[in-house]
């Protein structure tokens, strides 16, 4: 029997890998669509760009429940190699990852409930979070855009950290979540 590099380390299961990936390819689509939207004003309608910003960010704040659900429920297995600093900042940027991932599209959501958008998906309408008219809906909505940035550098350090593990170190640690 062989030993792969990642035997006694800290692995995830294929829900939890499933939902990571998925996050990451919405999370950077979002990104890009946030991008291009045109700019939001008092009468802008949810057309076009923004719907689908409003749509792909339902999506996201469904697979956000179901991963912190899931991470709960059927945390990694096995060791964790890194001690001391190293692993308190892979810790914390963590946290910080899934906290902005919770609060971006909450504010986002927020903000839209405030322009009296639907928020949804097909048939699946999301409850209002701010009354119409709502200043600070509007408000939470320049929070979000900035938020949002703050979330694209968080994962940007995210990929490098994952690719310093692989290339540099070479402890397999990006195998873990492939």
């Amino acid at each position: 029997m062989t030993r792969s590099a990642t035997d006694g380390v800290r692995t995830y299961n294929g829900v939890a890998k499933m939902l990571h990936w998925a996050l990451a390819v919405l999370i950077v689509l979002q990104l890009g669509i946030g991008g291009i939207m045109p700019e939001i004003h008092k009468d802008t309608r949810p057309d076009g760009e923004i719907a689908w910003h409003l749509s792909v960010g339902v999506l996201i704040v469904l697979l956000v429940a179901a991963r912190v659900v899931w991470r709960f429920v059927r945390p990694p297995t096995g060791i964790e190699r890194d001690r001391g600093w190293t692993r308190r900042l892979a810790s914390a940027t963590h946290l910080l990852l899934y906290a902005l991932m919770i609060i971006v599209p909450l504010l986002g959501w927020a903000n839209a409930s405030s322009r009296d958008w639907v928020v949804g998906i097909g048939r699946l309408h999301l409850p209002s979070l701010m009354p119409a008219g709502s200043h600070l809906g509007h408000e939470l909505g320049d929070i979000h855009g900035d938020l949002a940035v703050v979330l694209a550098i968080v994962i940007g350090l995210h990929v490098l950290a994952g690719l310093y593990h692989q290339f540099v170190r070479r402890d397999d640690t990006l195998l873990r979540i492939m």
